[in-house]
């Protein structure tokens, strides 16, 4: 059980939490603030002054007053109106962090809520269930309304979840895990669906596999390297100074690391033709050390996010306010920045193994890396499907933070597209990791054909983790299977551990 500080929790925190399931509970040194703003809310909630989303309608209907006995049907009527998600369930690790990211808002003490909210919350994610939340319907503002509404439906006892493996509804979920539904009281039912949760909560895990794939692509820009029998000179630390960015000169440092060593390399540092290496092999620190840099400045925001309270109103020193921080539009340029990064990353990762199955290109490589072309195609389609990746990611790095319509008839007239910006991340992280598993497929074959001569120590270490799951391709066979083990070993670390490699984010 992970005891998470509102206001001070850390993305590696959070990281752990997402990959491993853990449980958590919010640090009780913060249950006083956070009854002592559920107190104001329930004194405003009996009193004749309207407060909006205490004794108020919604959205448009903010002006109608909502009489006292009537503040629980309120709320109630609030979640079940907004579950209108559609589309196919977020996978529950994504679910379970969107919980745990409305905890520490919660947690903050300025959303009004009773501690038996938080309660339940903390005990649902102990236990495992997990609400069933749709994952289209939010526009990113006011809040991720829709999603947030499916997750306090199982709250509530409505709405379905996830318990054991089993699909059920929210109540018998609730009851087979010994837990009771809450009545929720003025104001919590707002205080749960508004909020920038499950954007975050996607923008993160879009994030942190993001990050996976930076790290691998130094692994096989590295390795392609040395298949070309390319050069190291443009890595040398000077160069990267001289420009200053912090993510190139980092990118640059990481790379030297890897390759020093390589008999390959030393082969030809004399008498060799060429004089300068393709964009792709050349320029890696310039590229990636950029996306690099644009992956840590989402991380920054995202950490601020996490720990954010983002539902309306606020309970403040001042009375209960209300406010627009629900509005998504940070977590919408983080998503669009993490996707120009993916983006990228791909497209000079694909060059490269375009450049590795090219025999004009390839510095004496056979063509397709088959050693029998001709009768057989080796890594020809493999290259083409890099190809077909490497173009619909860039389709979907288009900035969604750009789009804007109103809604809600004109009362939430400019929202963020952060829900859909931040869940496309998923899908370009899997084809990114597919792109980088076939660099590497390419690149251990190009190795392997420079042989006697052998790879650095720690790429050698990589080679043998690509080979432990894709065996050499000397004829044609289905390689969808070899495909996906290499992509795998991108996405779960494998082949960046296999090499000491350490590049935190």
């Amino acid at each position: 059980m992970l005891t998470l500080t509102p206001g001070a929790t850390r993305l590696e925190t959070l990281e752990t939490l997402w990959r491993t399931g853990a449980p958590a509970r919010l640090d009780p040194a913060c249950r006083p603030a956070i009854e002592a703003a559920a107190a104001r809310v329930r004194d405003a909630a009996e009193g004749a002054a309207a407060v909006y989303g205490v004794n108020t309608g919604f959205g448009k209907l903010a002006s109608v007053k909502i009489a006292a006995r009537d503040t629980a049907t309120l709320q109630r009527n609030l979640i079940l109106s907004h579950c209108c998600g559609v589309g196919e369930p977020l996978d529950e690790a994504t679910t379970r962090l969107m919980m745990v990211l409305k905890l520490l808002s919660l947690g903050r003490g300025a959303s009004g809520v009773r501690w038996e909210v938080i309660a339940l919350i903390e005990a649902m994610l102990a236990a495992g269930v997990t609400p069933v939340v749709p994952s289209q319907g939010s526009v990113g503002a006011s809040g991720d309304l829709a999603p947030l509404a499916h997750m306090t439906a199982a709250m509530i006892g409505q709405g379905e979840a996830m318990f054991r493996g089993t699909r059920m509804p929210g109540a018998q979920a609730l009851a087979a895990a010994g837990l009771v539904p809450v009545t929720l009281g003025p104001k919590e039912g707002l205080g749960l669906i508004n909020g920038t949760q499950f954007s975050t909560a996607c923008a993160l895990a879009g994030l942190w596999g993001a990050w996976r794939c930076a790290q691998s692509a130094l692994v096989t820009a590295c390795l392609s390297t040395d298949a070309i029998m390319g050069s190291d000179a443009p890595l040398q630390e000077e160069i990267h100074a001289l420009r200053g960015h912090r993510g190139q000169i980092a990118v640059a440092e990481a790379m030297r690391g890897l390759m020093a060593g390589s008999l390959i390399r030393d082969s030809h540092r004399d008498g060799d033709t060429r004089v300068q290496d393709p964009y792709c092999i050349r320029c890696v620190p310039q590229v990636n050390g950029a996306g690099v840099d644009l992956l840590r400045f989402a991380a920054q925001t995202l950490e601020t996010e996490a720990n954010a309270v983002t539902d309306n109103p606020l309970v403040t020193a001042r009375g209960i306010v209300s406010g627009g921080n629900f509005h998504a539009e940070p977590v919408a340029f983080a998503a669009d920045i993490i996707a120009l990064a993916l983006a990228e990353t791909g497209a000079i990762a694909q060059r490269r193994v375009a450049l590795m199955v090219d025999p004009t290109l390839s510095h004496d490589l056979p063509p397709f890396l088959t050693p029998d072309p001709g009768l057989n195609s080796g890594l020809m389609i493999a290259e083409v499907t890099t190809a077909a990746l490497m173009s619909e990611n860039k389709h979907l790095a288009h900035p969604c933070s750009t789009d804007s319509t109103p809604t809600s008839a004109n009362q939430e007239d400019h929202v963020s597209m952060a829900a859909h910006g931040a869940r496309r991340l998923a899908r370009m992280v899997d084809n990114l990791a597919v792109i980088l598993g076939v660099e590497a497929l390419c690149a251990a074959q190009g190795i392997e054909f420079r042989a006697p001569l052998p790879t650095s120590p720690r790429l050698q270490s990589a080679l043998a983790a690509i080979r432990a799951v894709s065996p050499a391709v000397t004829q044609d066979r289905t390689l969808a299977p070899d495909i996906a083990a290499a992509a795998a070993l991108v996405r779960n670390g494998t082949l960046v551990a296999a090499t000491g490699l350490e590049f935190a984010l």
